[in-house]
């Protein structure tokens, strides 16, 4: 019985590799649209798949990053756009639409984002929490219903970069809220799009050395925050707090994934796979951390991620 289990179970491992391994026939003819490509995985994405044939459309936040982008690159396109702007969102919609022509658009990568704040939720605003919701969450579904007619003509792809922060919110600010609500957009709009022959996929990064995830912006930006904190809650919080949380996160340098290609490699399967994935978790410590622990029960959760954070001196 063991040996027909294990059997079994090899087979249908080999069937999903080679399912997993089928391509499309050609992308020379393709349109991609990607946004947030002023660094990180954006930038790295928009660069590689231009080699491998795509016709890029890249946008920029910033025009330094458009600048340097355009540098590295000789055929992408590059427009700005901030994708909290509606007026915004509009004009680089129907620019995309005079690039693409009769053929649709193939593929959307929506990459941008922020972090934000990432602090305990007492000492934050709703101006804090606000910030990586409009970006990260409404940002991404704007774009998306922006272009999504272009998408379903061309019957493609679209791929959103979500993080396992949408699985796992091991601490507290905005950025973990905006990151669920990405993981049911995603889904939603997974389901609904499939009658339209379009494929949505998502992708969960873990730890990148990126600068959204910047150790020493993240630190500096908390250590101003705490500067700003009623002495009531410094008080509940203890005098060294800062120092003992940033003492303990440098562990976190040890799980931080440098690759940045392990990220774009997903973008690209996702884009020319026949059969692309519905999640890509990527990054070691997604694979044997956060997503585990997504899996356990939440009081499991809570133990592991309570253990690692700084002991408040009211609840001891």
């Amino acid at each position: 019985m063991f040996l027909y289990v294990l059997a079994c179970g090899v087979l249908l491992y080999l069937w999903w590799r080679i399912r997993d391994g089928l391509k499309i026939n050609s992308i020379e003819d393709k349109y991609i649209m990607i946004t947030g490509c002023d660094t990180g995985f954006g930038n790295f994405a928009a660069r590689t798949l231009d080699k491998k044939g795509f016709r890029v459309l890249a946008t920029c936040f910033t025009e330094s990053g458009a600048a340097a982008l355009k540098r590295e690159t000789s055929r992408v396109k590059i427009i700005l756009l901030d994708v909290t702007c509606e007026d915004n969102v509009k004009s680089v919609s129907k620019w995309v639409k005079h690039e693409v022509g009769e053929k649709g658009l193939w593929g959307l990568i929506n990459n941008a984002g922020i972090m934000g704040t990432l602090a305990p939720i007492d000492w934050l605003t709703i101006d804090d929490i606000r910030a990586p919701i409009e970006v990260n969450l409404l940002g991404l579904i704007h774009v998306t219903l922006s272009v999504l007619p272009l998408i379903k003509k061309a019957k493609g792809r679209i791929v959103n970069v979500s993080s396992v922060g949408g699985r796992v919110a091991a601490s507290g600010g905005g950025y973990f809220s905006s990151k669920f609500g990405v993981e049911g957009f995603n889904d939603s709009l997974r389901r609904d799009m499939k009658a339209f022959g379009v494929k949505v996929s998502c992708i969960e990064p873990g730890l990148f050395k990126t600068p959204l995830s910047d150790p020493k912006r993240v630190l500096e930006q908390r250590i101003a925050l705490w500067r700003q904190l009623p002495k009531t809650i410094q008080d509940e919080y203890g005098e060294n707090y800062v120092q003992i949380d940033a003492a303990m996160k440098q562990k976190l340098n040890y799980i931080r994934n440098s690759d940045l290609s392990l990220v774009v490699w997903c973008m690209d399967h996702a884009l020319t796979s026949l059969h692309p994935r519905t999640r890509y978790s990527v990054g070691t410590d997604a694979t044997f951390l956060w997503i585990p622990l997504s899996f356990m029960p939440t009081f499991i959760q809570d133990y592991f991620i309570l253990k690692n954070k700084v002991k408040i001196p009211t609840t001891e």
